[in-house]
C-alpha cells in the first residue's frame, strides 16, 4: 500500500508538473512577439548560452569523433568493410550523437546556468522590482533566454558535428592509414540531406526548445532561498536529461 500510495502521489506530481511547464510555454509564446521587437536582447543571450558553451561542445565533439572512428575501424576491418566507415560515422552523429550529446552538454552547461541565473534573480528580488516598475519579467528576462537556447542548440549541435567527423577523419586517415578517398567519396550516397541530416536538425530544434523551457521554467519556479536555488539547478539538469532521451525516441520513431 506504501508503494502503490508513492506511485499515486509521483503521477500525480508529474501530471501537475507536465501542466505548469505547458501552461509556461503557452505564456513564453504569448509574448515572444513582443520580445522578438527587442534582438539586442536575444542576440545577447545566443552569445552568452552558445558561444560560451563552444570550447566544450568542440573538445566533446573532437574525442567522440576520435572514438567513433577508432572504434568503428577496428570492427569494420575484421568484415574488410573499411569503405563504409565515412557513411557509418557520419549517419551515427547527424541522426543520433550529435543533437543527444550536444543536449545533455548543453543542459550541463548553459541550462544550469540559466536557472540559477533567474532563480538567484528571483531570490535577490529582482524579479519583483521590475513588477513594481511595470517590467514584465517574462518579457524581458525569460523569453530572451529561451529564444537563446532554441537558436544556440542546432547551431552548436551542428559546430559537434563537424568537429566530430574531423575526429573521426584524422584517426582513421592519419594514424590507421586509410584512405582519404576512401572515407569521403561514399558519402554522397549514403547520407541524405532530408532523411538524415535534416532529421538530425529537427531533433537539434525540438531539444533546443525542450532545454532552453525547462532552465527558464526550473530558474522561475525556484524557491527565493539558496538552497532552492540549488535544487532549482539539479532538476533543470536531471529533467532535462531525461526529457532529452525520451524525445528522442518519440522522434526517432516518427522520423525512422
Amino acid at each position: 500500500m506504501t508503494l502503490l500510495n508513492d506511485l499515486r502521489k509521483g503521477f500525480a506530481e508529474f501530471l501537475a508538473t507536465f501542466g505548469a511547464v505547458s501552461i509556461f510555454l503557452l505564456r513564453i509564446l504569448a509574448d515572444t512577439p513582443r520580445a522578438l521587437l527587442r534582438p539586442g536582447l536575444i542576440f545577447r543571450q545566443v552569445h552568452v548560452v552558445g558561444a560560451n558553451s563552444l570550447v566544450l561542445i568542440m573538445m566533446a565533439g573532437l574525442f567522440v569523433g576520435m572514438v567513433l572512428g577508432l572504434q568503428f575501424y577496428n570492427t569494420m576491418s575484421k568484415f574488410g568493410a573499411e569503405q563504409s566507415l565515412g557513411p557509418v560515422v557520419v549517419l551515427a552523429l547527424v541522426r543520433e550523437l550529435g543533437p543527444v550529446v550536444t543536449a545533455l552538454l548543453f543542459a550541463g552547461r548553459a541550462g544550469t546556468a540559466l536557472a540559477s541565473e533567474i532563480g538567484l534573480m528571483k531570490a535577490t528580488e529582482q524579479l519583483a522590482g521590475m513588477e513594481m516598475m511595470a517590467v514584465d519579467p517574462m518579457r524581458y528576462v525569460v523569453v530572451p533566454r529561451f529564444l537563446g537556447a532554441f537558436i544556440a542548440m542546432p547551431l552548436l549541435t551542428a559546430i559537434f558535428n563537424a568537429i566530430a567527423i574531423l575526429g573521426a577523419w584524422a584517426v582513421a586517415v592519419q594514424m590507421m592509414g586509410m584512405d582519404g578517398g576512401q572515407f569521403w567519396a561514399p558519402m554522397p550516397d549514403n547520407v541524405d540531406v532530408y532523411d538524415d541530416v535534416l532529421g538530425g536538425v529537427m531533433k537539434s530544434v525540438f531539444f533546443g526548445a525542450a532545454a532552453g523551457l525547462l532552465a527558464v521554467f526550473e530558474g522561475y519556479r525556484a524557491y527565493p532561498t539558496a538552497e532552492g536555488v540549488s535544487r532549482a539547478t539539479t532538476r533543470t539538469v536531471v529533467v532535462t536529461a531525461m526529457s532529452v532521451l525520451v524525445l528522442d525516441y518519440m522522434l526517432t520513431a516518427i522520423l525512422i
